[in-house]
Order: structure tokens, then sequence, then C-alpha cells
């Protein structure tokens, strides 16, 4: 009578190019793809010493701290952050040899510290102001000793500029005020 209905086979999925295109798809995203390099502040740390650290004179750190409140202490005095950098130069030369500031540039250090809630802007802001205090600095002993900008010397030539003038900040943990 009736033939038997023959039974379709099964349809199969070929996989074999299927681990090719999740490669190849792979690779289109590995080669795409931008990695987003973080900027922040260079900083060159200093090398390790095992032996304990003498204190220094109080006469040759300059202490700036910045409050919760974002306001800049300098020598626990109010300062506006507009004249760190000449506070700063001020400082690292001694002009009038005050006997309350350091005797040398090579003893001058400045202590940063910061309190947890200062913005972040507000730190950078500081922090440049200082980097400017110690260019400006750098500046005048290039034109001093060779007569030329300090970007223009070279890096021997720096290098000398920077150990009359060396750019020592020591920066403390974030502490509350």
């Amino acid at each position: 009578m009736f033939p038997k209905p023959k039974r379709r086979a099964a349809h199969q999925v070929e996989a074999g190019a299927m681990a090719d295109i999740a490669f190849l798809l792979l690779i289109f995203f590995l080669v795409t793809t931008t990695i987003i390099q973080e900027s922040g502040l260079q900083v060159r740390l200093p090398a390790y010493l095992p032996a304990p650290v003498q204190p220094l004179p109080d006469r040759n750190v300059l202490s700036v701290k910045i409050n919760a409140g974002n306001q800049l202490l300098v020598e626990q005095e109010l300062l506006p952050v507009a004249q760190l950098s000449a506070k700063l130069t001020e400082f690292v030369q001694n002009p009038a040899r005050s006997p309350k500031l350091p005797s040398s540039p090579r003893h001058a250090v400045v202590a940063l510290q910061h309190d947890r809630g200062t913005s972040y802007e507000v730190y950078l802001t500081v922090y440049d102001q200082l980097l400017k205090g110690y260019q400006k600095l750098w500046q005048e002993e290039a034109q001093r000793l060779y007569g030329k900008a300090y970007e223009e010397l070279k890096q021997a030539e720096q290098r000398v500029v920077r150990s009359a003038f060396p750019l020592v900040i020591s920066e403390s943990e974030p502490v509350e005020f």
C-alpha cells in the first residue's frame, strides 16, 4: 500500500569553522582595542636605605600641608596656592642668610602632607607650584652659570644645575587634620 516515509537525516552544524571564526574575532578585538594609559605624577622614588635615618634640623624643612578644606598651610600659616612657588624659592635660596632657613640649598627639604579629604585637583596644583618653584631656581642658576635657559643645556650641565638646587620633596601618608 503506502510506502513507509523515509526518516530525514539530522542536520549537523560544522563546528570546525566556528573555532576559526572565534579565533579571528579574538585577534580582531585584541588588535583594535586601545589600552588607556593612566596619567599621574612622574616621581622617581629614592633608593632604599636600610640604616636608620637621622632627623633633619627644623631649619632645613619647609612644612607644606593641605587640610580637608583644601587650604594650604605653609609653616602652620595659611598661604594662597599662587604664592607657594615664591615662598619655596625664598626658603631654598635663603638670600638674607637667616638662621631659621637652610644654610645651603642642598640641605633644603620640602615636607608635603595632605588630609584624606583633600581634593585631587588642589593636591596637583600644590605639587605643580612646588615644581614651578624648583624650575625657577634651575632657570636662574642656568642663566648664572651658562647664560642659557635650563632647557637648552646639555644633560651634564643640567645635572650640575640640579645638584646646586636638588629637588627634595618628602611626601607623608595622608592624615586627618
